[in-house]
């Protein structure tokens, strides 16, 4: 007994055509509405033989349009007589043991509606009267949040506890009609002539109350998203990624007040405006920024600029001395150039250096072949094919290698 379906899909055809009174959902009714009553159209207030009820009563013989996007809950004491979501045209007929109460095929629904419908369904036989809304089942968008003060959580990538102010908003969508309406939406929300329940009503307080839950899951929300390691994410990644943060953001809401298994709600996607890091935040950033920037073939590129700014430098400064200096520290540094043999004047060159006596265990070790000047001219003619030293300090360096 209930429901008997005349029509699916869009409202049209010669059945529909012929409607002349019925129930839908009414006009101007804001993007954040998520229940409201129905509304009669037509010749006779589209309530059947209940000619003097509320506007959104129904009774034997009503018709009733359930627009795409939308679901249809009839209730009698609080409690739901029925249940539809697919989109068409019925008609109601509390005589018809062909009638069904429950028209719910809809894949964005949660998988928890067959179970809350036998938990709130009528008992027993549903009085001729029956109270009508329409439940919205498409995202429900501009939910905003805000912190006024910031949110700490310890970030496992920058190793350390960090801070934020930060501001947004979210989509959210309605999964458990059932749940929604039975355990959320206050009594006055479920009564004949009923106003509509809106989320962006600030009188609301069924409303202000998910801000608030939303805002206290903000710091376990960000520490899930930066903290996985399977993603290795970061901080600086959230502001671009609505869906993935979205994703944190609900399990961090369902963890603390079980927004989908008690509620039937739950948050689609995120968009966050704007989000300040405190002062230690922002250092260690510009750390990290730094460490990226030195890191892989980027610092393969910065020695070699080191390199040819101390060619250069010596060359400015010291001639052939200041370039010995000079390749003695890239090869403490790395071996990156050949270390370059002290200048003498000319005469002096292999002249035998005065050393201290001292005991070896081993035979002394022939100079290596990276001592030999032709190959230390390769790597400064390579250099300067790079366009890292010019041809000034070339000239200098090679005059040093040749003891010119």
């Amino acid at each position: 007994m209930g429901f008997i379906q005349a029509f699916k899909g869009a409202v049209g055809g010669m059945l529909a055509d012929q409607w002349q009174d019925f129930l839908t959902v009414p006009n101007g009714i804001p993007q954040t509405a998520a229940l409201f009553p129905a509304v009669p159209r037509g010749t006779n207030a589209g309530r059947g033989s209940n000619t003097r009820g509320s506007q959104n009563v129904i009774s034997n013989g009503s018709k009733i349009i359930v627009p795409q996007g939308y679901g249809l809950i009839t209730v009698v004491d609080g409690r739901a007589t029925g249940l539809i979501t697919e989109a068409g045209g019925y008609e109601f007929n509390d005589q018809s043991p062909d009638a069904r109460s429950v028209f719910a095929g809809d894949d964005i629904l949660a998988s928890t509606v067959g179970t809350s419908w036998e938990r709130f369904k009528f008992g027993g036989r549903p009085s001729s009267q029956q109270l009508a809304f329409y439940v919205s089942l498409k995202e429900i968008p501009d939910n905003k949040f805000g912190t006024q003060s910031e949110i700490y959580w310890d970030d496992a990538y920058l190793n350390s506890q960090v801070a934020a102010v930060c501001r947004g908003s979210y989509t959210m969508r309605i999964i458990d009609p059932l749940l929604f309406v039975h355990n959320f939406v206050p009594a006055t929300f479920i009564s004949p002539n009923a106003p509509v329940f809106d989320f962006s009503d600030h009188s609301n307080a069924a409303g202000k109350q998910l801000f608030d839950e939303v805002v206290g899951s903000l710091a376990q929300a960000f520490s899930r998203y930066t903290n996985d390691p399977d993603k290795g994410n970061r901080i600086t990644k959230i502001q671009s990624d609505s869906v993935g943060f979205a994703q944190s953001l609900s399990a961090a809401v369902e963890e603390s007040y079980r927004w989908s298994s008690d509620r039937g709600l739950a948050i689609v996607k995120t968009t966050i405006v704007s989000i300040e890091y405190d002062q230690h935040t922002r250092e260690l950033l510009r750390d990290v920024q730094k460490a990226d920037a030195l890191s892989g073939a980027r610092s393969q590129s910065f020695m070699n600029q080191a390199a040819a700014r101390g060619v250069q430098a010596a060359g400015e400064t010291g001639g052939g001395a200041g370039l010995a200096m000079f390749g003695a520290g890239m090869g403490a540094a790395g071996g990156m150039v050949n270390p370059v043999q002290p200048w003498a004047p000319p005469g002096q060159q292999g002249a035998p250096q005065q050393a201290q006596p001292q005991q070896q265990s081993e035979p002394q070790q022939a100079a290596p072949a990276q001592d030999d000047p032709v190959a230390k001219l390769a790597q400064y003619k390579q250099m300067l094919e790079q366009g890292l030293i010019s041809d000034e300090d070339y000239e200098a360096a090679k005059k040093a290698a040749l003891g010119l």
